[in-house]
């Protein structure tokens, strides 16, 4: 069982990632692998709108990092999406990856159903909501079971570290992981 976390801030280590993070430390009690993919230092081109994937299960640009990001996302039991709220919805690396992602699935149905998804979002003050709704739509378009917690999956913080002040943030990601652990054992044993 692995769950691939993608982080689509511009800053390494920063708030969202240590969201995920905690995510993923629940993830790892209950015996799941995790892998962090950080798209800081990774080149994410725009969509073009081709639609030569269709049939290829893979974008024809091949000249930056996507495919590889994408296919861990493909041999995964589980998504985690995250992000940091950039004028007021996902970063432009993010929208990137699940828009060129988004128009894969599309013309190849079926790459992402049953896995299990999460979309976990770093926001300083106003935009959450959208970006949460943004990230989850994907995941819902495109068939992967999205698994949620007790409240929305966003902790506040500006300054690398803050969201580990939002105790109510943070114990929504630690719930966020026991149940995607659960729901991807529940999965993956009744295949």
């Amino acid at each position: 069982m692995k769950v691939i976390g993608i982080n689509g801030s511009s800053r390494k280590d920063g708030n969202t990632a240590i969201l995920i993070e905690k995510v993923f430390e629940e993830l790892k009690k209950q015996g799941v692998e995790t892998e962090l993919i950080q798209l800081f230092n990774k080149e994410i081109k725009s969509c073009k709108g081709c639609f030569a994937c269709k049939g290829n299960k893979k974008c024809v640009i091949g000249n930056d990092d996507f495919n590889e990001c994408f296919n861990k996302i493909v041999d995964a039991d589980g998504i985690i999406l995250g992000s940091p709220v950039y004028s007021a919805d996902i970063s432009s690396k993010m929208k990137a990856f699940i828009e060129r992602a988004g128009v894969i699935v599309a013309t190849n149905p079926g790459m992402l159903k049953y896995k299990v998804g999460a979309s976990v979002v770093a926001v300083r003050r106003g935009g959450g909501m959208t970006a949460v709704d943004t990230l989850n739509h994907f995941l819902l378009n495109k068939e992967v079971i999205v698994v949620g917690s007790t409240y929305w999956n966003m902790a506040y913080g500006k300054d690398i570290g803050d969201v580990l002040d939002d105790e109510e943030g943070i114990l929504n990601m630690k719930n966020l992981g026991q149940n995607m652990a659960y729901i991807i054992r529940k999965i993956r044993y009744t295949k």
